[in-house]
């Protein structure tokens, strides 16, 4: 008997099926089951023309092919990506011109240690890092002592008044500017970004504080946007990173100038404390007054000294001086009393000259001398004319006299 003949013969339930009857046979039974959740890793993802999504699901061991249907894509909005770690929501079916099993998604869920916001975070966090904008050697310092001290933040949020509070009883002194913005939600990168540059615009500011109070993660995905991050980076004020949260690091706090947990520690670290200082001013004082009574003590001591030495100084030179001195006029006394007897000496010389040629000395000896009444000598004939009156000087005095004529 050949096989048709016996597969004709065979009973309904034991002819073969044909495989469009086995894979939509599977179909319909697998249609049945209701809709589950599977968790895997995405691989070989690829978007048709059509807009519908082709890509692969697997674990360790096994791997299912899945699609997305183009009106549920555009639901979904963002792409998985190759790596990320899933959670997908929907139905097993089978591909009947292929006879493949696959699963139709109908909801995609990123897992947290692998999902869409952290591998975008990733490649920003790449770009950031490939620009220079997290080298810490661009990070500046803030002021110590800011007077005006700008927020970018919500103005409905605890965190404006949590910074009031702070730098109201730090430094008061300090003016406090406000450049409310969206901290959440859609439109928040684009708000900040604008609230960023509006501050920037700002005379006079020292320091800038952008962040925001506590959240989800979901409530802090604005202040991990490239490009909120490279707005902080690129502003000309210092800035302080303060989005509230503990664990997580986002990118503004990678490229701002300084990283806070909060705002309040954000506003801590903008203003030094008044009362702090306060006390540190004092402490200094004191230790000047301390330092300053020990020094001037110390000089005092040695001025004491000082002067000791300068009095045994001055009383020993003028001692000498005074010896100098006393053998000076001793050697002085002796010169002076040879040179008076030298001098003496000469004069009677000079004496006994000056009185041998003294006129009176030839008058001694039997001559006379006439003058005129106005004292001056008459040596000649001509100067006694007949009549004149004279005075005649002789050894012993003068007589009047009078010239005749015929004489």
């Amino acid at each position: 008997m050949n096989l048709e003949l016996a597969l004709a013969a065979a009973a309904p339930e034991d002819r073969p099926y044909t495989v469009t009857e086995l894979v939509e046979g599977a179909r319909d039974t697998i249609n049945q089951l209701p809709p589950v959740w599977i968790e895997g890793e995405v691989s070989g993802f690829k978007e048709w023309s059509s807009g519908h999504w082709y890509f692969t699901l697997k674990d360790r061991t096994s791997a299912i092919a899945c699609m997305v249907w183009s009106q549920d894509a555009r639901r979904l909005a963002e792409a998985p990506e190759e790596g990320m770690k899933v959670y997908a929501q929907g139905r097993l079916s089978v591909y009947t011109e292929k006879g493949q099993l696959r699963f139709t998604i109908k909801q995609l869920l990123p897992r947290p240690e692998g999902g869409f916001h952290a591998l975008k975070v990733e490649r920003a966090r790449k770009a950031l890092e490939k620009d220079g904008l997290l080298d810490p050697a661009r990070k500046r310092r803030l002021p110590v002592f800011p007077s005006r001290v700008g927020v970018v933040t919500s103005a409905e949020g605890a965190a404006w008044t949590d910074i009031v509070a702070v730098v109201t009883r730090r430094w008061p002194c300090c003016e406090l500017i406000l450049i409310a913005t969206q901290v959440q939600g859609d439109n928040a990168p684009r708000a900040i970004i604008r609230a960023l540059s509006v501050a920037n615009r700002f005379e006079g500011l020292d320091v800038l504080i952008v962040g925001r109070g506590g959240g989800s993660k979901e409530d802090l995905i604005a202040f991990n946007d490239e490009a909120v991050a490279r707005a902080v980076a690129g502003s000309r004020v210092p800035t302080i990173s303060a989005v509230g949260h503990e664990i997580d690091t986002t990118l503004t706090d990678l490229v701002a100038d300084l990283r806070v947990p909060t705002p309040s520690a954000a506003a801590e670290a903008a203003v030094p404390d008044r009362l702090e200082l306060l006390r540190h001013l004092d402490g200094l004082r004191t230790h000047l007054g301390q330092a300053a009574g020990g020094r001037v003590e110390s000089a005092g001591l040695r001025l004491a000294a000082a002067g000791s030495r300068m009095e045994g100084a001055v009383t020993r030179r003028v001692q000498d001086a005074g010896h100098r001195l006393r053998a000076a006029v001793r050697s002085m006394g002796t010169s002076c009393a040879s040179r008076l007897a030298k001098q003496s000496a000469l004069a009677d010389q000079y004496g006994a000259s000056l009185d041998a040629l003294s006129p009176l000395k030839v008058l001694g000896r039997g001559y006379a001398v006439a003058r005129a009444e106005d004292g001056q000598v008459l040596r000649t004939v001509g100067d006694l004319p007949a009549g004149r009156a004279f005075r005649l000087r002789v050894t012993d005095g003068e007589v009047p006299a009078r010239s005749e004529a015929g004489s």
